[in-house]
């Protein structure tokens, strides 16, 4: 393997779609899901009212990479060897102490194994690792503290209410029945949540395009929400831009093999075909479907017999892992906590966010941590330091987030926007085994990890 990437080398760019060619207001978006799932609980299962009152500093509890263990309620953050770094019960602290009487003097949470090695959802943990469900470790953290001031019992029976109020909001109908609070609420003012892509992206694509690549976009997103967002940040000419669209691709299942893969459908009005096609035999828009058909159509268009695809995405469960174990492609990860560790905006960003910043936004979100910021109560999302408890000295230690963007990931950028002005044959330094663990990060790594660096030469 080179020690180098470049997007030059490839045949086909793939782009997942949401917080990867799409940048959300993340402090908007966040509370319009939070709203929507505890108003479900509120409204549907009869939990207290107190679930939709908000403080801006409770969202500093908001961190990607927790997992919740839904057997006692606690939530943890994870070392890249499967020890519990920090945890919670509920939203509260649990000291070192606490831990170790959960976890045993080596700190091990017991489900690590598989999570680690497989991703697969469990019915006795969840892991938080895209923004779209992530206001819901907030709101899990307030279930089970509500849970405990009325006296009743922690156990994963709230998980079936979590899980019924994710589906009320983003089941495949909602956007068309105008369901839950979501949808409607993205529907009315698609500007105030979602930030439209800088031109400079815009003609990076379509660079790429001339370039002679094939441009791909896979989002588990349906069709009529994936055709709002692309209005919205690409303009009404998106489909010119991608060759294949896939929606409702329900990652990470869309990369599973024989038997359990999903045939493609053709979609008419946004609503699936129920004939399953054997195969896909032209480009298009398509709904579902699987990685090894797709293979076989992107053979044609290349002409190639092994295409080389390079895909982007942020979350770890559904796009890095799937699509580097299962399809072998390059990945490239956004990492949008690289902005809240001193790696600055890219200057694309910068403008366009001073251009579609709300007026009323900024007394409302005063206080308010964007998910993608460091937190206080959790800590790096990258690096943590682990005490062994009495006193002991402490140890600064990869987080499994960290340690899993290494491993599935070529590279890692805040956002497309650090990258489009590059030329297609700009050269990046990827991760490597034998390489420091801040090379595969560009424009730079984060903070922390140029500290633990320090700290261990």
């Amino acid at each position: 393997m080179t020690e180098y990437f470049s997007l030059a080398d490839s045949d086909v760019i793939g782009f997942d779609l949401d917080h990867t060619l799409c940048r959300y207001h993340l402090k908007e978006t966040s509370r319009l899901i939070y709203e929507s799932f505890a108003r479900y609980l509120v409204e549907h299962k009869g939990y207290d009212k107190d679930l939709l009152n908000l403080t801006p500093a409770t969202w500093d509890f908001c961190f990607k990479g927790l997992v919740v263990d839904l057997e006692d309620g606690n939530l943890v953050k994870l070392a890249e060897d499967g020890t519990v770094l920090r945890a919670t019960h509920g939203t509260n602290d649990l000291s070192t102490e606490d831990i170790i009487k959960h976890y045993g003097p080596k700190r091990e949470w017991g489900h690590f194994n598989s999570l680690n090695t497989t991703f697969t959802r469990s019915a006795k943990y969840y892991f938080y690792d895209n923004y779209f469900d992530l206001p819901g470790a907030l709101l899990c953290g307030r279930v089970v503290d509500m849970l405990h001031k009325r006296g009743n019992e922690v156990n994963s029976d709230f998980w079936k209410d979590m899980v019924a109020a994710i589906d009320h909001n983003y089941k495949t109908s909602a956007f068309k029945e105008d369901a839950g609070t979501y949808f409607p609420s993205m529907k009315r003012d698609p500007g105030r949540y979602l930030q439209p892509c800088s031109d400079s992206v815009k003609t990076w694509l379509r660079s790429m395009k001339s370039a002679g690549k094939v441009l791909l976009l896979i989002t588990s997103s349906h069709s009529d929400y994936c055709r709002l967002i692309c209005e919205h940040i690409l303009g009404k000419d998106f489909e010119e831009l991608f060759e294949v669209i896939i929606t409702n691709a329900l990652k990470p299942g869309f990369f599973s093999l024989v038997p359990e893969q999903r045939p493609f459908r053709t979609l008419v009005n946004d609503v699936e075909e129920s004939e399953g096609l054997p195969s896909l035999d032209k480009p298009g828009w398509y709904s579902q479907g699987n990685w090894p058909h797709l293979h076989e159509l992107l053979k044609t268009m290349t002409g190639k017999p092994e295409p080389k695809v390079v895909y982007f995405g942020d979350s770890m469960r559904s796009d890095m892992f799937p699509a580097s174990s299962f399809g072998k492609w390059e990945t490239v990860m956004i990492v949008e906590e690289m902005e809240g560790e001193g790696v600055p905006k890219s200057d694309a960003a910068k403008c366009n966010e001073a251009q579609v910043e709300p007026l009323e936004k900024k007394g409302k979100f005063e206080g308010m941590k964007a998910p993608s910021d460091v937190s206080q109560q959790w800590g790096s999302y990258f690096v943590d330091s682990q005490g062994s408890g009495g006193g002991g000295e402490e140890s600064q230690k990869l987080t499994w987030c960290c340690h899993c963007i290494h491993k599935y990931s070529t590279m890692a950028i805040p956002s497309v926007e650090h990258i489009a002005d590059l030329p297609l044959d700009y050269k990046f330094p990827r991760f490597s085994p034998n390489k420091p663990c801040t090379t595969g990060y560009y424009p730079r790594p984060p903070d922390s990890l140029l500290k633990r660096c320090e700290s261990l030469s």
